[in-house]
């Protein structure tokens, strides 16, 4: 099920094969929804992000889960940029993209913020999303970010403060 829905998606079975086999994708036991796992730098699992498979619009996240550590895949080799994405969906939509094209869609690295992060009105009262936070505190080779945010108006400020507070 959880196959069959992410291929709807548009989602290249080279990268559900590679979530599958890295453990950061499952199909939940009690319900049809699929699990996307975020990990720590020690391979613990820390996240898990739900997404309903079947009819109805299903979106969580798993009591206990760490939002520091949401759903993200590394570069195949060291890697100085990131690639921000609102969920998992659009970096696995963005790698398949890169995939399409020839290109190695695991050659940086990819980072999901777990849903649309929501700064204050005010920029300057704002804190970056603590899964950005803690990534670039766990990767300091990163050096580049580039953002793959929704082009509505959430989509905008959270680019827009992002920027602002990594300048």
């Amino acid at each position: 099920r959880v196959i069959a829905y992410l291929r709807g998606r548009g989602i290249h079975g080279s990268l559900i094969d590679y979530c599958i086999q890295t453990g950061r994708l499952y199909k939940s036991r009690h319900r049809r929804n699929a699990v996307f796992v975020g990990f720590d730098p020690q391979g613990v699992p820390r996240y898990r992000a739900l997404r309903g498979t079947c009819g109805s619009r299903f979106m969580g996240d798993a009591s206990g889960s760490d939002k520091r550590f949401s759903f993200s895949v590394p570069a195949r080799e060291k890697s100085t940029k990131l690639h921000l994405f609102e969920s998992a969906i659009d970096l696995l939509s963005y790698g398949t993209l890169e995939l399409l094209t020839g290109r190695d869609w695991r050659r940086e690295n990819s980072l999901s913020l777990a849903g649309i992060y929501k700064p204050k009105k005010n920029i300057e009262e704002s804190t970056p999303p603590a899964a950005l936070t803690q990534y670039l505190k766990d990767y300091p080779q990163i050096t580049e970010i580039a953002l793959h945010l929704d082009n509505d108006a959430p989509g905008r400020l959270a680019a827009k403060t992002i920027k602002a507070y990594f300048r």
